[in-house]
């Protein structure tokens, strides 16, 4: 039986997050530099994102870039800024054709600002589209939005504009980059790696972990399909008995 046939469409991930991982290494094992193994993860970028929106996917968030990569060798950081705005540029076409709307989250002001003002064009161009809302974590770490939002929600109550007894779940979800999306329902990591790597920590408290060994520019539609009906396998019970939620 084909894959696909085996997905329940009425019980798949609303949320589904991706730590793309692997690209350097695939480009080693072909005897490459790592930028070659990015230039084609951004294959597997766009087979995934058409794959998602087919099935029905309505959230797709994926780790582009975290704040630890601005770290990395400069070549690689500057040929990686340069494959994202190539690819916003490319791709533009394909979200307008599968109606995607594109989003980012993250201190996007640290980008080069090329890759600034390439992202907002796509994101303007793409902001009524309604099928798949597509997330670009661009230096983006989980530990800095959250001292984000503990700053701002503490200034808030220094100037008398929210109490603090009325601090709650949503009153932090509204001071987060992903205020406007949904929970994580499922996180997918490639690579072999068994980390979180400060991604999104406080969307996916409840989120099912799906690790795989598949280089990310090895990772096609039936790897996501595998992860999926591995996801419907589980029972998801936030915290009540299999009982409970019969």
């Amino acid at each position: 039986m084909n894959l696909i046939e085996s997905i329940d469409h009425t019980n798949l991930p609303k949320h589904l997050a991706i730590i793309m991982d692997g690209n350097g290494r695939w480009a080693k094992q072909q005897g490459f530099l790592r930028a070659f193994g990015h230039e084609n993860g951004t294959k597997s970028v766009k087979e995934i994102i058409k794959t998602s929106a087919k099935l029905g996917i309505e959230y797709l968030t994926l780790y582009a870039f975290s704040t630890e990569n601005w770290n990395r060798p400069k070549l690689e950081v500057q040929a990686l800024m340069k494959i994202l705005i190539n690819s916003l540029k490319k791709e533009l076409v394909t979200l307008q054709e599968n109606n995607i709307r594109l989003n980012a989250i993250g201190n996007l002001d640290k980008l080069p600002k090329t890759a600034q003002k390439e992202l907002l064009d796509v994101m303007e161009k793409t902001k009524n589209n309604t099928r798949l809302t597509l997330t670009l974590a661009l230096s983006y770490g989980s530990r800095e939005e959250l001292v984000n939002a503990v700053k701002a929600i503490s200034d808030k109550v220094k100037n008398n504009i929210i109490s603090i007894d009325t601090i709650d779940d949503s009153i932090i979800n509204e001071h987060l980059y992903t205020q406007n999306l949904p929970d994580v329902d499922l996180l997918i990591r490639t690579s072999g790696e068994h980390r979180i790597s400060n991604f999104l920590l406080w969307q996916i408290a409840y989120a099912e972990l799906y690790f795989t060994n598949v280089l990310w520019p090895d990772f096609k539609d039936q790897d996501l399909y595998e992860a999926i009906i591995s996801y419907q396998k589980r029972e998801r019970r936030f915290g009540k008995t299999s009982e409970q939620i019969k």
